[in-house]
């Protein structure tokens, strides 16, 4: 444990010793906080010199708006939305980048407030959403959408809530938010019972009026609508998200497949050739016109009665 999140932890605890909603008072401002961002790795700053860059303008998590920086590659019909993870960015994609630009589609993707070279020190999912929202304001209609980590649970989440996307791929993602804030809990290393204030705080805070926002932000409890084809990859020994998280996610949406690899922890896994290529499989694959199959499985059955 670095100094600064044990630092954070003892003033954490100290203020629960009076309170539990004190503690909860002096944690949450800290669940929102990014670290300094991460810089371009040498690997990647060709790809990410050959984008398009602009900006979108977001309420951002405290509602004062925030500058985003977005990026994007190739000029194809068929777009493609990449979305990075906490304290992750855009660059983090450039293998995927070039990949689909070689086939002919149209990339786009961003970073976060807080990360990369966006504004603010601050955020949280709803931003991801609120980006997913600008973006397709903007270019209209996604061919597909592929999220790493948080990325990963925030296109769920997104795609479940009318985000307009044919295509999504989750890569080393948690299946919700509980997880997230479960897992802020055990780093500072305070009660149950400031755990319990802490999402009570969340709820009030960030989403007023919504009986479970919780449940909102799952991708188990709020599975991507029907006819949305899913792949899910996950590493066998990812430290940052358990493997675990894949199996719910792919129990929660019928149809959804899984690739599971080895020894490819939770960043490395966006590098794989494996996982390129069958990223790249599933974006490529033509969709099947649920509805009409349904239809036609019903006249089927109809006929039968019909015939007996």
């Amino acid at each position: 444990m670095n100094l600064a999140l044990a630092a954070a932890g003892t003033s954490v605890r100290a203020a629960a010793a009076f309170s539990p909603r004190w503690g909860a008072a002096v944690a949450m401002p800290l669940f929102g906080h990014v670290a300094k961002p991460r810089p371009v790795h040498a690997d990647d700053e060709a790809t990410l010199l050959r984008a398009r860059p602009s900006a979108v303008r977001i309420a951002g998590i405290d509602r004062r708006g925030v500058d985003v920086d977005t990026f994007a590659w190739g000029d194809g019909p068929r777009t493609v939305v990449l979305s990075h993870g906490w304290n992750g960015r855009a660059s983090q994609f450039s293998v995927l980048v070039r990949d689909l630009v070689a086939e002919g589609y149209r990339v786009l993707s961003f970073d976060a407030p807080a990360h990369g070279g966006s504004g603010g020190r601050r955020t949280y999912l709803v931003d991801w959403l609120d980006v997913f929202a600008a973006l397709q304001e903007r270019h209209g209609g996604f061919d597909a959408m592929v999220g790493h980590s948080f990325g990963g649970l925030a296109t769920l989440v997104g795609v479940a809530g009318g985000i307009d996307a044919a295509r999504v791929v989750t890569i080393a993602a948690p299946a919700d938010a509980d997880l997230l804030l479960s897992q802020f809990q055990g780093m500072l290393g305070y009660s149950d019972a400031v755990a319990a204030s802490m999402r009570e705080r969340f709820a009030t805070r960030y989403f007023p009026g919504e009986p479970d926002p919780l449940a909102w932000l799952s991708g188990v409890r709020r599975p991507l609508p029907g006819g949305v084809p899913l792949l899910v990859v996950h590493d066998h020994g990812d430290r940052i998200v358990p493997f675990a998280e894949a199996g719910r996610v792919v129990a929660a949406n019928p149809g959804a497949q899984l690739l599971a690899t080895k020894g490819l922890g939770h960043n490395r896994i966006l590098t794989e050739d494996a996982v390129l290529d069958a990223v790249l499989d599933h974006v490529r694959t033509p969709l099947v016109d649920v509805e009409r199959v349904e239809a036609e499985r019903v006249e089927v059955a109809e006929l039968g009665a019909v015939a007996a």
